[in-house]
């Protein structure tokens, strides 16, 4: 209880520490929401009468990727860019000589992850539904493989940050950690529809999280007619759940055998 007590405590130090980065607010958090927006209004002209017909608008056909971007910001670039940060200034080594249980540590970053990832979630949700009158799903089937493909994702992107850390530092963490999550985005589906893009850029997607994650949010948010768009033309629910599992499971080893309290020197 007394662990448990300190890793509240931590998540709360931990969204403090958050909520005073702004950039940090701004390109994780808020960064999924505005581009939601832009893009709605932008595009919202260029849905044609059948996409209408099926309860389709731009917020729709783009509010799936932003989710899936949404988990992968929340999780992997804030814990990724933090734990660098963490070590590399000597904060790690500090708190490791402290009485501060190691577990408490990775609790309150497991709490500063849930939090904002789910009130980034809210926030989506909220903005596509009364802004843009996005159609949301009506079956409980639906939204129970929302809420596993959204906690497989972030469990999955917070073990991969934590042990992604390890490869950067404060003078590369920009470049190491953005750039290549920026490029995932564009050919897993966030920022393009996925059938649209070349057949090898989808096979590459396929091998990182962040397809995966798209493609369960497709299903959920998506009519069926459009599975076809999609790599096999079909959802593949079940798989997408695997995958991302097997992710989660890579991180978590990757961590054990990577994580260090002090930066090479």
């Amino acid at each position: 209880m007394n662990t448990l007590r300190l890793a509240w405590d931590r998540t709360i130090l931990e969204l403090k520490m958050y909520a005073r980065e702004r950039d940090m607010v701004i390109f994780s958090f808020l960064f999924p929401v505005i581009m939601l927006a832009i893009f709605g209004v932008v595009f919202g002209s260029e849905i044609d009468a059948g996409e209408k017909a099926q309860g389709m608008n731009a917020a729709r056909v783009f509010l799936p990727g932003m989710i899936a971007a949404g988990v992968l910001l929340t999780s992997f670039q804030t814990l990724a860019m933090s734990v660098a940060i963490e070590r590399d200034d000597g904060t790690l080594k500090r708190l490791r000589g402290t009485p501060l249980p190691p577990v408490a540590y990775f609790l309150g970053k497991v709490g500063l992850v849930l939090i904002t990832a789910l009130a980034q979630l809210a926030l989506l949700l909220v903005v596509a539904r009364f802004v843009f009158d996005v159609r949301m799903p009506t079956e409980p089937a639906a939204w129970l493989h929302f809420a596993a493909f959204f906690v497989v994702g972030v469990v999955g992107g917070t073990t991969l940050g934590v042990a992604y850390s390890s490869l950067a530092n404060p003078r590369s963490v920009t470049a190491v950690v953005v750039g290549p999550l920026l490029v995932l985005q564009f050919i897993s589906g966030v920022y393009f529809t996925f059938g649209a893009l070349p057949s090898w850029l989808q096979q590459i997607a396929a091998v990182f999280p962040l397809k995966w994650i798209a493609q369960g949010m497709r299903s959920v948010f998506y009519p069926a007619s459009w599975a076809g768009q999609e790599m096999t033309g079909t959802w593949e629910v079940g798989r997408t759940l695997l995958v991302l599992a097997v992710w989660a499971v890579s991180g978590l080893v990757l961590c054990l055998r990577t994580f260090r309290w002090t930066r090479d020197s």
